[in-house]
């Protein structure tokens, strides 16, 4: 029989010893998953669950855990938020032990699934709610791998369903972040690819991060290279950026800066981000047939976002800025369109309207307050008559100042004030101002490559309007137009074809030299509810004297005009029958007026259709000092007054 002693020292050594190797067989780091998830869940303010749990104790310690698995929000429906394979962290315990500084020499994920989704009315399942830290110490982390792992990302409010790729490489001693994107954004096709610095270097304010990216978002295209400073907190950036593409307006989903309709551009400049302060500097590049170059800044503000502009062309085509007065922008010529694109511009040509159609977009104009300066150094055209281009524009809670805008022809210039304010229902209300400083009738002439001519055209104007589109304001609108002109000559084609002086003309048309001097020109047009009418237009040459009566009717592009010319000295082929200019705007026809002397002689003969002279002293046409207009006022006060007679329709309507 055993000694009693013996038996307790068996029992004192085996029973330990039996437990030991019992826990060596039957141990589970299984059994602390409940604690973990608890801890994992109070952290991240989201149900953590885990498969399996693993510990190999060392120095570091190394922790997986397996089917790892975030829930999303308790009223969130659909798949959960996070999933991985397999999360690993390696821990220095002792560290922890001696110092409580918590550090992990690697942080691995493997085949790790996000999904980011924020519904249309604003609620998202990505924002997590993350518990503060209570040890007071920073835990410091050595590395972080991720392989094989995605995330879906589905914006409502953007329309977004993209697709991200996600993973690490080392490249020598260094190791990137690379992320690559498939799917839609803005209802658009996108692809692309970020090639970022090391993922903690994120966090490591003595060292910028550096960012290499390119994408396609439908047919923009976007290249960012440089650093980002503290980009988790957007502390600062360093970038060469460069984006092309067929239209700026497709730039909003990206930017969420709208912009209106441009012809195909490409663009290269510094951005900069520095105090919550944004600045695109130095970029060079075109639109359509135009360069452009400048620098823009974007300041949050207190209230909204102030950009600051500062942009110049030195060749600018005009009908590469026609988005900014809602006409489709460039020509069918334009370099770099699309057939889709070249196809658009080709419809908005051929349509018959003049005026540009369609609506100005009010919420736009709510963004931000906006200052712009731009100048266009020579338009370009050979049939253009104007020079250069100088726009002062100001938006501030949504109301439009430009002061004004400017266009150069020949050492004069046709300067415009206009002020813009919304008003209910999407509808604007204008009000514009104009003057024509000694415009040079030879610049303008020589556009036509027909007409020659001398002198300078000044005079005002002014309207008054409400609407939503160009069309509809100058359909609504009231107001008029003067111009005078003293001095100078016209092309005999101009003068000869209102007397329809056929021999003259067919010389001027073959090119033989042939000027007609320009006493004076006055020209006073009144524009009520979108008829702008002739008051007065009266030329005085040195063959006759040219009256010109009728109306342009705005509402529905019509035009309804007749010159006549009462010879000073008789010609054998000088008729006194005037001509008619009809049609539209878009397409005008002149017709020689066996119609309108009809219609004359029903409303008593041709002076009853044009306005008497005696309505000349009463316009002030603006020729400054020049006495050239004394002689034809004198005889205009010699005649006797008269009230404003009938246009060309109104005759035909009495006639009715």
């Amino acid at each position: 029989m055993a000694h009693p002693r013996t038996v307790k020292w068996v029992l004192a050594l085996g029973i330990p010893a039996a437990i030991i190797v019992a826990l060596v067989f039957l141990w589970s780091w299984d059994w602390f998953i409940p604690i973990v998830e608890a801890r994992a869940s109070s952290a991240l303010g989201r149900s953590v669950t885990i498969g399996h749990l693993h510990l190999a104790l060392g120095s570091p310690t190394r922790i997986t855990a397996d089917d790892v698995t975030i829930d999303n929000p308790p009223e969130w429906h659909g798949p959960p938020f996070a999933r991985a394979k397999h999360l690993v962290i390696e821990v220095r315990l002792w560290d922890y032990l001696r110092h409580r500084q918590l550090v992990l020499p690697l942080v691995s994920l493997q085949g790790a699934q996000v999904d980011a989704v924020q519904a249309a009315d604003g609620r998202s399942n990505y924002q997590l709610q993350l518990a503060s830290s209570s040890s007071g110490s920073e835990t410091k982390i050595g590395d972080i791998r991720i392989e094989d792992s995605h995330v879906n990302v589905q914006l409502a409010k953007l329309k977004a369903d993209m697709k991200l790729d996600v993973s690490t490489r080392e490249e020598g001693d260094q190791s990137k972040v690379v992320i690559a994107a498939n799917g839609t954004y803005g209802a658009a096709p996108i692809s692309g690819e970020m090639v970022g610095g090391a993922l903690l270097s994120l966090r490591d304010p003595s060292h910028p991060w550096p960012v290499d990216l390119h994408l396609e978002n439908g047919q923009t295209k976007v290249s960012l290279t440089g650093t980002l400073q503290e980009p988790l907190h957007l502390k600062g950036a360093d970038l060469k950026l460069q984006f092309s593409g067929q239209d700026m307006a497709e730039l909003e989903p990206l930017t969420g800066i709208p912009v209106p309709k441009t012809p195909p551009y490409t663009l290269t400049g510094q951005l900069d981000f520095a105090n919550q302060h944004v600045q695109f500097r130095d970029f060079r590049g075109r639109v359509g047939n135009s360069d452009l170059e400048g620098n823009i800044s974007v300041d949050p503000g207190p209230d909204r976002p102030q950009v600051e502009a500062d942009l110049q062309s030195r060749r600018v085509d005009l009908a590469d800025l026609g988005g900014f007065i809602g006409t489709t922008p460039g020509r069918v010529s334009t370099p770099g369109q699309t057939p889709a694109k070249r196809a658009e511009v080709a419809q908005a040509e051929a349509t018959s309207k003049f005026l540009p159609q369609k609506p100005i977009h009010l919420p736009h104009l709510q963004w931000a307050d906006i200052h712009l300066r731009y100048r266009g150094q020579k338009i370009q055209g050979e049939s253009m008559p104007l020079d250069n281009l100088s726009v002062a524009l100001d938006i501030e809670n949504g109301r439009i100042n430009i002061h004004p805008v400017s266009f150069g022809v020949g050492s004069g210039q046709i300067k415009m004030d206009v002020e813009l304010t919304p008003m209910p229902d999407n509808v604007l209300r204008a009000k514009a101002d104009l003057e024509f400083q000694r415009l040079d009738v030879s610049r303008m002439m020589a556009a036509t490559h027909a007409f020659h001519g001398a002198g300078t055209i000044s005079g005002t104007g002014n309207i008054d309007a409400t609407g939503n589109s160009m069309a509809q304001l100058l359909a609504n609108g009231n107001g008029g137009i003067r111009l005078g002109m003293a001095g100078g000559d016209l092309s005999a084609l101009l003068v000869d074809l209102s007397g329809l002086q056929l021999g003259n003309a067919l010389l001027s048309a073959l090119g033989i030299p042939q000027k007609t001097p320009i006493e004076c020109l006055v020209d006073d047009m009144a524009l009520q509810s979108g008829v702008l009418r002739i008051q007065a237009l009266v030329v005085d040459t040195g063959e006759g004297i040219i009256n010109g009566a009728g109306s342009v009717d705005l509402r529905d592009e019509k035009l309804d005009l007749a010159l006549k010319t009462e010879a000073k000295h008789f010609t054998i082929g000088s008729l006194p029958t005037p001509i008619h200019i009809g049609g539209s705007l878009k397409s005008p026809g002149i017709t020689p007026g066996p119609e309108l002397a009809a219609r004359a002689a029903a409303a008593g003969g041709l002076a009853a259709l044009f306005p008497p002279l005696a309505l000349l002293p009463t316009i002030q046409f603006g020729v400054g000092d020049d006495h050239r207009c004394d002689r034809l006022l004198a005889q205009a006060k010699s005649e006797p007054g008269g009230q404003r007679l009938p246009s060309p329709k109104d005759q035909q309507t009495n006639r009715r």
